[in-house]
């Protein structure tokens, strides 16, 4: 994991060095196009001079890229965190304050949305993570797990249906140097273990993430927003408590919480890359009271549950991902 602004630009820094391999492949294996990450612009170059195509492979959602797309044209030089910015055009109505936008914007259906109205080429290729099947499968997503999936499987299997609190951040969200953590890898909000861990599932590590939040105990998931993590959650049927930090997470939280309506907000407001946000833990406790109790919660539930049911028709044969 990359933890800092620094070691960012030189690990992107780095990647160039991948030039002259990758112009060896193309040479042996003569592709038609090259797909590359978005953060690898300089793959470019290296296919005009094959003359192919080169596409860029998004690690995000159309909702964000139409947001940052509007953000690259607008003037962003009198940002007010008081007045929110109003993103124009789009299906919703979509306001950001000042403090949410990425700190690099300031020095410079949304599938039909992004295509149609942006004019920008796109295919749909996911969630891809549902064509596992089996128990094994899922647990071997990501980077290698710390916690065991049969043993993990097990604990979720005493549980009952919906009475599970799932609490992830995954890797991206670090302590604040300010506030009293326990360490950086065993990182918890403050509050977490009288509020929630009661009743809870409180992951230290990395844990087989889609085969918690598939599992029937699983009533709610406290997340950071990451697009991965959020779409494995939709993909679940699994009600939000969103925590946002930096990069595309609150465009996420909004597709969440104000669009999709499967999730409430903790109620973090500043944009901030690699940390996140004090809350209070009487907060916390009364989000995740939000989403795992009471006839609002279950309406979320249903809702997360139905969208989980279209994520899964979008990779079988005929659905809008399977070609």
């Amino acid at each position: 994991m990359v933890e800092r602004y620094e070691d960012l630009q030189k690990f992107l820094k780095a990647t160039t060095m991948l030039e002259q391999p990758l112009e060896k492949l193309i040479k042996e294996h003569r592709p038609n196009c090259l797909v590359a990450d978005i953060f690898f612009p300089w793959t470019t170059d290296v296919a005009a001079r094959f003359e192919i195509p080169r596409l860029i492979f998004h690690g995000t959602n159309f909702i964000s890229l139409s947001v940052s797309q509007y953000l690259m044209k607008m003037d962003l030089t009198e940002l007010s965190d008081s007045k929110p910015l109003v993103i124009p055009n789009l299906p919703h109505e979509f306001k950001i304050p000042g403090n949410q936008i990425p700190d690099f914007m300031n020095q410079e259906s949304y599938v039909d949305h992004y295509r149609n109205v942006l004019g920008i080429k796109a295919w749909h290729i996911g969630p891809t993570f549902l064509c596992h099947k089996e128990i094994e499968d899922k647990a071997q997503r990501g980077l290698t797990s710390s916690i065991d999936g049969l043993e993990c499987q097990k604990w979720l299997d005493s549980k009952k249906p919906n009475s599970v609190i799932y609490v992830s951040f995954r890797s991206v969200v670090k302590k604040d140097e300010n506030n009293d953590h326990e360490s950086d890898k065993d990182w918890l909000p403050e509050g977490f273990e009288k509020r929630v861990e009661s009743r809870g599932l409180v992951i230290r590590g990395w844990a087989p993430q889609v085969q918690i939040l598939e599992h029937v105990a699983v009533g709610g998931f406290v997340t950071h927003c990451g697009w991965n993590s959020t779409l494995e959650a939709v993909s679940a049927g699994v009600p939000m408590a969103t925590w946002p930090a930096f990069a595309d997470q609150f465009h996420n939280e909004k597709l969440v919480t104000q669009i999709l309506g499967i999730g409430v907000g903790i109620g973090v407001s500043n944009w901030a890359r690699f940390g996140g946000e004090k809350v209070m833990s009487e907060a916390i406790e009364k989000v995740v009271k939000h989403i795992m109790v009471g006839e609002e919660a279950e309406e979320m539930r249903s809702r997360a549950k139905k969208l989980g049911e279209v994520a899964r028709k979008g990779v079988v044969e005929g659905g809008s991902s399977y070609c």
